[in-house]
């Protein structure tokens, strides 16, 4: 028999509560309840319509897993066999033959059960009872009293994916299962039991110092090699001896960058247990990397230095890309990263309310130079200290921090999401009266563990934080900053009154593309009401964000459009924002790169992976070079290596397409710095602001800017050329302008679901011309694809 063997095979589900009876039911490991009894045919969708509603009943239920195995006699010259659970969810009773061999309760560990003696030759059972998440949560918060948070869901008092318990964002989805692998593991003499490489750059130089704890099952002396780029070095165990470190240093090793910044360069570490041949593996980088908080005249830097460079950070917020994280393959993320690299995103925050993200995720992170911040899983609310949560945590922290130590794409450990904010601003002091809400996490368990275990790497207590719990955790001068006064109550053009060093969150709802919406909703026509909204007020605080800016919508189709395009103009006066402020403000993560179901929600990308018009801004946005006008300035961006020269040209033109007025100014923005170019009172100063605009260019960068509002320009009724020709793969749709066209937008994902388009949002004067690229299998009517609702602009409804 092979050293580990696989056990996702044979499983059933089965109600271990008295209602509702559900017996055998087949069951994929590793998956869900939710998503087995879907398959069963037993409950409907819950990611459509509003069925969602009618499953609370899963999560208060108890469960049984249950299969069989065989061992045979050539099985029993192992000296041990190990039950390994990759993961639980959550509270959960483990049984062999009948006999308990372990209980768990916590979704964010591994467990490894030795059953060596309970297995016999033949037929074994392999039983795992699961207890209600509600019932244990609802029983913790009664011994350890109320704890505030956001929702009147009790997530904080069981370790497991918060947002299962309901978002802003996300359904109400109270998940219990085998949710990563399990197997058996039989082994002699001696296993590697952990592995934990510290790689650093020492000058020039790469050091590995690989720690290494061997469990026993003899007392023999034992041989551990490593090896990484060509240096090796080989150390003996004497007899009882479990732990040593090996240390290799590798002279001139090849650097891992992050993106944008050099080439991702990646080498494979091994570690062998001679006596037994087994061989862990890994690929690590070499890099350096700090946080720069030094304090200034203003407060303190918040900056990422990579190889003693800063990087300014182009990010965006991750949420579990599924409510039932077994279906989320290595190809779905892929696609998501591909989708992340393509808007010019270069860091991923793991946001606390989710999970540690599976190997995959970070392996791919590591091959494509994505950063990531990753928070420990804690999320928006009081989390008791006391135990059995106290240990839970400590051990939780350093099984996550050893598993994701060797990826140099691992920027920073965060310790929470918004709880010192919570404990600040959000009125929990009265009704904790006392009672612990988790600091002793953030600034006392999670930071030892991080020093002890991940030393290359920096820790900051939360998010927001200021550096100091004397000062409020949102002060936009230190630390990170949320902004959500944006979105919640304020137009978005208040981004313009932050002076931040590094915001980590903010960001503006909009809808899902439509074809997703078509498809959540599955009967009767489509209405603003149609798509999940989870935001308090969502709709209200949509309508009020479009207010002033554009139109009222008056039917379906305009909301639709015209809320897509809202939420990509706040963020994009965001991101434009905060970018011109580089050096003082090094960083905005927007929130949310994606979604994990279809809902009206901040995503660039929504539930079923499609492209929303945010994403198309993001990519402008966060490209290398960036104009825009802040102020009376004309700012240039360069965020890339070299510098960027040329004649920036400057027009104010009428809406009619006739320049009013011309300059000219020879730039030169040095590489990673910004350029504040004052516009020259002809070209900056509108005779009437509802008639003209300004355009500025310099090399392939354009940035077209309004003097008004769009409900206060005088725009004349879109009037255009269009013709859709078939090319190999989908079409080429041509607009030529004959009147001004504002954030022309094409929606093919209306004529076929899986076509997609290359850009969207350009404002074309009169005359000017745009190709957009369809990419279908199917044959599309090219006249649909021509005019409304599928080719949009602001004033086609003239």
């Amino acid at each position: 028999m092979s050293p580990y063997r696989p056990l996702d095979r044979g499983w059933t589900a089965s109600t271990a509560s008295t209602e509702p009876p559900i017996e055998g039911v087949p069951a994929t490991v590793p998956g869900s309840v939710h998503t087995d009894l879907l398959a069963a045919g037993l409950i409907d969708d819950p990611y459509l319509d509003d069925n969602e509603s009618g499953l609370a009943w899963i999560g208060r239920a108890r469960w049984r897993y249950a299969t069989e195995f065989t061992m045979s006699p050539a099985d029993d010259g192992c000296d041990r066999a190990d039950l390994v659970f990759e993961g639980l969810d959550t509270v959960a009773t483990v049984s062999v033959n009948e006999i308990e061999v372990g209980t768990v309760a916590n979704m964010h560990r591994t467990y490894r059960f030795p059953v060596r003696e309970l297995l016999r030759d033949g037929r074994n059972t392999l039983t795992v009872h699961f207890e209600s998440p509600y019932r244990y949560a609802e029983d913790r918060r009664a011994e350890l009293g109320e704890r505030p948070g956001p929702y009147p869901e009790p997530y904080q008092f069981i370790r497991k994916m918060a947002c299962n318990f309901g978002w802003d964002w996300g359904p109400t989805l109270v998940t219990a299962g085998i949710w990563r692998p399990v197997g058996l593991h039989t082994w002699n003499t001696a296993r590697l039991a952990q592995v934990r490489p510290e790689v650093t750059l020492n000058g020039d130089d790469g050091l590995v110092r690989v720690h290494v704890m061997v469990e026993r099952a003899a007392d023999i002396p034992l041989t551990l090699t490593a090896a990484v780029a060509g240096t090796s070095v080989r150390v003996p165990l004497a007899p009882g001896e479990c732990e040593t470190v090996l240390e290799l240093r590798v002279r001139e090793p090849a650097r891992w960058w992050p993106r944008g910044y050099g080439a991702q360069a990646l080498h494979q570490l091994t570690v062998v247990l001679e006596e037994t041949g087994e061989t862990w593996r890994r690929r690590v980088g070499f890099r350096s990397i700090r946080l720069d908080t030094t304090p200034d005249a203003d407060g303190s830097a918040f900056t990422l230095v990579v190889n003693d460079v800063p990087v300014f950070v182009r990010g965006a917020n991750w949420i579990p890309d599924d409510c039932f994280p077994a279906r989320i393959s290595r190809e779905r993320l892929a696609e998501r990263f591909a989708q992340a690299c393509d808007a010019q995103v270069n860091l991923l925050r793991v946001w606390g309310g989710g999970l540690y993200e599976s190997d995959d995720f970070y392996d791919l992170a590591d091959e494509q130079g994505l950063l990531v911040f990753q928070d420990f899983t804690f999320a928006c609310a009081a989390y008791p200290e006391e135990e059995p949560l106290y240990s839970e945590v400590a051990a939780e922290a350093r099984e996550q921090v050893v598993r994701l130590a060797p990826h140099p794409s691992l920027a920073l450990w965060i310790g929470n999401n918004e709880n010192f904010m919570g404990y600040a601003d959000w009125g929990w002091r009265e009704p904790l009266a006392g009672r612990t809400w988790g600091e002793a996490y953030y600034l006392d368990v999670l930071p030892r563990v991080v020093a002890e275990l991940d030393p290359t790497r920096p820790y900051w207590p939360g998010t927001p934080y200021s550096g100091d719990t004397g000062r409020h955790p949102n002060a936009p001068e230190q630390g990170t900053v949320h902004i959500w006064d944006v979105w919640n109550d304020l137009d978005y053009t208040h981004y313009a009154n932050w002076r931040p060093r590094f915001v980590a969150e903010f960001g503006f709802q909009g809808p899902p593309a439509y074809a997703t919406l078509r498809r959540s909703v599955t009967g009767g026509p489509l209405t603003a009401d149609s798509s999940h909204q989870k935001a308090d007020d969502g709709q209200g605080k949509l309508l009020r964000g479009m207010a002033g800016h554009l139109p009222p919508p008056a039917t379906f189709d305009d909301w639709h459009y015209y809320s897509q395009l809202n939420q990509a103009r706040a963020v994009t006066f965001g991101v434009e924002r905060f970018r011109a402020l580089m050096p003082y403000c090094m960083g905005t993560i927007v929130w949310q790169l994606n979604d994990c179901w279809p809902v009206t929600s901040w995503s660039a990308i929504d539930g079923d992976g499609r492209r929303k018009p945010l994403w198309y801004a993001l990519r402008r946005a966060y490209a290398d070079r960036l104009l825009t006008v802040q102020g009376g300035d004309l700012v240039a961006i360069n965020d890339s290596a070299d510098p960027w020269s040329g004649e920036l040209s400057l027009v104010r033109h009428g809406l009619t397409g006739e320049p009013l007025a011309k300059d000219s100014v020879r730039v030169l923005v040095p590489p990673r710095s910004v350029a504040r170019i004052p516009m020259a009172r002809p070209v900056a100063t509108p005779a009437d602001p509802a008639a003209e605009l300004l355009v500025a260019g310099l090399g392939d960068a354009r940035t077209v800017h309004f003097f008004a509002e769009d409900t206060a320009v005088a725009f004349p009724s879109a009037d255009f050329d269009a013709e859709a020709r078939p090319v190999a793969d989908g079409y080429l749709v041509t607009v030529t302008a004959r009147t001004i066209l504002r954030d022309l937008a094409l929606f093919p994902d209306r004529l076929d679901p899986d076509a997609t388009v290359d850009d969207m949002m350009i404002t074309l004067l009169p005359g000017e011309r745009t190709v957009f690229r369809v990419r279908s299998s199917r044959d599309l009517d090219p006249g649909a694809l021509t005019c409304p609702p599928v080719l949009r602009c602001v004033n086609d409804t003239k």
